[in-house]
């Protein structure tokens, strides 16, 4: 059997590397039109910021390490151009000696991945104008940089832009970031991103939210002029950062199935419409795990799995099937880190889904352990059998772990009850014994079997006519900041003072993180208020919700015994 993959990296390598250890007979060849056929490519950002001094570490294997260790016939800067599946053979051009040639093939692989989009502007040929997808493309911003960049556009605030962002500042560049949406990181919520941009800012990064590139020009002294439309901004290098396309030419002129994304249609073994030819990685459609709709999601974890599963149906082992993509991501933002995994809020309203959703803000381990902070905790679920949607966790510490077991539990098809049981790893540097899953599970489940009643912050200012906004914090709490127009009871006089509040009236209550509120509208309705409700996530979610030019991320640790006493104590430049 003769199997030929065209492309390397995530998807490619893994699929060559598996079907090797199944079958040691077969005869594999890989086609790599660049240099390198697998790389580190979710590393290139941390290489430019100098996190990772060795540019050889991000090399993982080379063509001779790949013949010795798995015999594979790995061919760089070979590009296939041309593919005939009657005769079922691929023309090659060898970039380096010109040379075309034929191959054939029993089964293929295409592994093409994706291309970083370039929007059709006017100057955005300038060399100074870069994307970043590939080694070469490193190489070449590293290039500029030596050459004395002081300042820099990047254009576009997912993924490759918030890490570039990063990378930047830590070479002393100043940035300007560009996002045509009005927040960055469209994956998540409004709320949770806007946590991110207060802190790119407090970084010394300008953000410009809602704002489009229009064209470049030359800005004088090798400098590049951005037009905004209504303003312009010059700087010495531009990162393009938009997106990118699925690299499909080859399965579409060879009449394979395409959906209109430009993604090829494949199987749950990856096979496409021609039985003979797979594809995987970034260049196909899969199947949202959540809402069953089709979709492109270019991560490197589903194409080194859709790799594997296009090996074994080669290799004969029907069992194997990819079955979804859940979109589980996370990203780092200088000293916060963002994760997310399942859908977002916005997606299940454009879906008219039945939903209902907590806030938390546990700490990342135990609070008396040092150096943990309050992280901003999301999750969605069904609102009529509790099964996990999604979830979200901006914070310092502890982010990675949490987002992890909320991929697991939607995986699973876990409830947020569920989340209440889970028996977790506890010791004060890594967690709490209470651990912010379990927060979430505890929360959630008490909203789910009534003992709780939540009002978000997305409700204010249209409150319902005659509700009383009960502040349950502390006096000099509530003299730093409150919500306009709330009545301050602090939640240990709240049982003596219940005269204050009008019988049958509706209260909403709220204090700093959502737990001294729930404490007051437990007292309210078993004292006769039928109508009492809590903030979900308290000040910290609402002040992320409705910013006031303070940031909602908490820069002290939650602690819920606690709160007014380390209100108190906090220093002034976090308040």
């Amino acid at each position: 059997m003769k199997v030929v993959v065209v492309g390397g990296v995530a998807g490619g390598m893994s699929a060559a590397a598996r079907l090797r250890r199944l079958d040691e007979a077969a005869e594999i060849v890989v086609l790599e039109r660049d240099d390198y056929v697998s790389f580190a490519n979710c590393g290139l950002p941390y290489h430019i910021g100098g996190d990772i001094e060795d540019r050889e570490a991000l090399l993982l294997q080379t063509p001779e390490s790949l013949r010795a260790s798995l015999d594979l016939d790995v061919r760089r800067g070979h590009e296939v151009f041309e593919l005939d599946r009657t005769a079922r053979t691929v023309r090659v051009r060898d970039r380096l000696h010109g040379e075309i040639y034929t191959e054939d093939y029993d089964n293929l692989i295409l592994a093409t991945g994706a291309t970083p989009l370039l929007p059709p502007l006017p100057g955005v040929d300038n060399p100074r104008i870069r994307t970043l997808r590939n080694i070469p493309d490193m190489d070449a911003i590293i290039s500029i940089l030596d050459s004395g960049v002081r300042s820099a556009v990047v254009v576009g605030g997912g993924y490759i832009g918030l890490e570039m962002v990063e990378a930047l500042v830590h070479r002393g560049v100043d940035v300007t970031l560009v996002e045509a949406s009005d927040q960055v990181m469209t994956a998540l919520d409004r709320e949770m991103a806007r946590q991110l941009e207060d802190h790119l800012t407090s970084h010394g990064v300008t953000v410009l939210l809602g704002r489009r590139a229009q064209a470049f020009a030359d800005g004088g002294a090798g400098r590049i002029e951005v037009d905004l439309g209504d303003e312009q901004v010059t700087a010495d290098l531009v990162v393009l950062a938009i997106g990118v396309k699925p690299t499909s030419e080859l399965a579409r002129s060879a009449g394979l199935a395409v959906a209109q994304s430009g993604a090829v249609i494949v199987d749950g073994q990856m096979r496409t419409s021609d039985p003979s030819i797979f594809a995987v990685g970034d260049s196909v459609q899969v199947t949202d795990t959540v809402t069953g709709e089709p979709v492109v999601v270019p991560l490197a974890g589903p194409a080194n799995r859709q790799g594997r599963v296009a090996a074994d149906a080669i290799a004969g082992r029907v069992g194997s099937v990819y079955t979804s993509t859940q979109g589980t991501g996370i990203v780092k933002v200088f000293d916060l880190t963002a994760g997310m995994t399942g859908v977002n809020e916005r997606t299940l309203i454009r879906l008219g889904r039945d939903y209902r959703k907590v806030h938390v803000h546990p700490n990342g381990h135990a609070s008396y352990y040092p150096g943990t902070h309050a992280m901003h905790m999301k999750v969605l679920f069904d609102g009529s059998d509790g099964r996990l949607l999604g979830g979200q966790v901006v914070g310092v510490d502890g982010v990675d772990k949490r987002i992890d077991v909320l991929a697991v539990a939607i995986r699973a098809e876990m409830t947020i009850e569920d989340l209440e049981h889970l028996e977790l790893a506890y010791a004060p540097p890594y967690g709490s014994a209470k651990d912010p899953i379990n927060m979430a599970g505890f929360v959630g489940g008490n909203l789910m079997r009534s003992d709780v009643d939540l009002w978000y912050a997305e409700e204010w200012p249209e409150l319902p006519a005659g509700v009383v906004l009960l502040d349950v914090r502390s006096p000099a709490e509530h003299a730093e900041w409150s919500i306009p127009g709330s009545l301050l009871i602090p939640h240990k006089q709240l049982r003596e003072r219940l005269d204050e509040i009008p019988r049958g009236a509706t209260v909403y209550t709220y204090c700093r993180s959502g737990f001294r509120s729930y404490l007051a509208q437990r007292i309210l309705v078993q004292n006769g208020w039928t109508d009492a409700k809590t903030l979900a996530g308290g000040e910290l979610t609402f002040r992320a919700v409705h910013p006031d030019g303070s940031s909602g991320w908490a820069q002290y640790p939650v602690v819920s015994y606690a709160e007014e006493e380390l209100a108190a104590r906090r220093p002034a430049h976090t308040r």
